[in-house]
């Protein structure tokens, strides 16, 4: 049985991600929020990206400009795996 994209994604509220997009640059932040696009919502984020490296807050990023993603944390307890 496969997991729908989203619905995995939605398993990993509200850890900590890291985003690669297609032109190179890394966005780091709490992922809060997810729709049917694949847009994605990252709170307390900070980008990096050749000699840019700044911090942003609450950014909202288009899921067809997304590459990679890579959780760093665990779980959110009450949620499931």
């Amino acid at each position: 049985m496969s997991i729908a994209p989203a619905s995995a994604i939605d398993q990993i509220l509200p850890q900590k991600v890291v985003l690669t997009l297609k032109d190179g640059r890394q966005f780091a932040g709490r992922l809060t929020g997810i729709d049917e696009h694949l847009n994605l919502v990252l709170e307390e984020t900070e980008e990096s990206g050749g000699e840019v490296n700044r911090r942003l807050g609450r950014v909202v990023l288009r899921g067809s400009n997304i590459v990679s993603m890579q959780a760093l944390g665990t779980p959110t307890p009450g949620r499931a795996a």
